[in-house]
């Protein structure tokens, strides 16, 4: 998987691994321990979902100021690295009595997990400045290590809770993660010493790629980029239902048999990209082989539209029984809206980050990384503000409003293709 690909990829892989493997788990329950062990309501539960993920995904803005100027790349990455080690520890000790330490615990892990996440995804990219060609294949095997841990995180979460009832021994098992995720970057930080240098000559004097952008052009990008970032809000309001609106139709609608528990269910979705991304790698290569192959864009474009189709399943599954929050719907329902909506991810979320690697103007590479991270934290702030309302009218129509907002957002790439594709060759 990794022949013709940096050394260091390899290193962010398994690095990723391990860290998604901690916040995962963390998705995987927060929901259901907040419900269980606080008692709280969907708005309360919506509220906090909605400010812990939009701080995930709007701090990567700060994380890529840091790491252009600041810390450097690899730097920012094991602090926020250890900033998430410590926020897991907080939630491990967390109770209803503890509130400070849910609360403290949240706090540390959004930034940590905000510094790291455009911090590496900038590596990547840079490791391929003399190999472009490969860059969108790179990000699609970064993504896979992405989304093993993933798929490890929710098993992992099912089994403890089985065995022991306790959601504080996972998040345990989320820190002993991120401490594996350092050990593994610390080892193999050396591979990454180009890649981080070549983002600190930038900051400091510029490349000769910088010297062929001039400032009409670096304006340009920058508005390709504003309108993608745009457009993505909404497929992250669709798919981060999967922690909150998904995992309550999980809870309060679906049947609970053997292992199938309702935290199980975001295993689906990284299983399904680990499974289909090899798949779609080969036939990505076939069509470059053949010039054929979609541009950023355009694979961005599909994605959207792909997803629509996963929130029509959830539709058609609430008028069939859903609505009535009874534990009598099969399961193949919510397996089968995250099997539509993983493919549609894969064409957004790895492209999109390899399509601001291409598009971002060399010297605001960090910033405009983050900026495309601070466009999931408005989609996934607008999941949990959404959220809020899951009880207050038929869940079809909840779904049916997702869904309409997902083909909007894809007929917005349509109209915008030309623009969006002008920088990305």
């Amino acid at each position: 998987m990794f022949k013709h690909h940096p050394r260091g990829l390899s290193v962010l892989f398994f690095t990723e691994m391990w860290e998604r493997f901690g916040f995962y788990t963390l998705m995987a329950i927060l929901v259901l321990y907040m419900e269980k062990e606080f008692g709280w309501n969907d708005s309360d539960k919506g509220t906090v979902y909605g400010v812990f993920l939009g701080l995930v995904y709007f701090i990567p803005i700060l994380g890529g100021v840091i790491g252009d100027h600041l810390l450097g790349r690899r730097g920012t990455v094991l602090t926020g690295a250890l900033f998430m080690t410590i926020g897991f520890t907080a939630l491990a000790l967390s109770a209803v009595d503890r509130i400070p330490l849910f609360f403290g615990g949240l706090a540390l892990i959004s930034f940590g997990t905000g510094i790291l996440k455009v911090n590496m995804s900038v590596l990547v990219g840079n490791l391929y400045n003399s190999t472009p060609t490969l860059k969108d294949a790179g990000f699609n095997i970064y993504y896979m290590g992405v989304n093993i841990g993933a798929a490890i995180a929710p098993l992992t979460a099912t089994a403890i809770g089985i065995t022991f009832n306790s959601y504080n021994l996972s998040f345990a098992a989320a820190a002993v993660g991120m401490v594996i995720a350092i050990g593994v970057f610390l080892l193999g930080r050396h591979t990454l010493e180009n890649a981080d240098r070549e983002s600190r000559q930038r900051t400091a004097g510029g490349s000769t790629r910088d010297a062929r952008v001039d400032n009409s052009e670096v304006r340009q990008r920058v508005t390709v980029l504003g309108i993608l970032f745009a457009i993505v809000v909404f497929f992250w309001v669709a798919f981060y239902q999967n922690g909150f609106a998904l995992t309550l139709f999980a809870d309060r609608s679906t049947v609970h048999s053997g292992l199938l528990k309702p935290e199980t269910y975001q295993f689906f979705n990284p299983f399904f990209i680990v499974l289909l991304t090899p798949l779609l790698l080969r036939w990505f290569a076939h069509l470059r082989k053949r010039g054929k192959e979609p541009s950023s864009a355009r694979k961005i474009g599909i994605g959207t539209f792909v997803s629509g189709f996963s929130m029509l399943i959830m539709v058609v599954a609430c008028v069939a029984g859903g609505n009535e929050d009874r534990n009598i719907m099969s399961p193949w329902w919510l397996i089968s809206s995250y099997f539509v909506i993983t493919v549609a991810e894969i064409l957004v979320s790895p492209m999109g980050q390899s399509f601001v690697s291409k598009v971002a103007p060399p010297r605001l590479q960090g910033l405009m990384m983050g900026c495309w991270f601070g466009a999931t934290a408005v989609g996934s702030y607008g999941s949990g503000l959404l959220g809020r309302s899951y009880s207050e009218f038929p869940h079809h129509q909840y779904y049916l409003i997702i869904a309409g907002l997902l083909f909007f957002s894809s007929a917005l790439v349509l109209v915008a293709s030309k623009k969006l594709s002008k920088f990305s060759s």
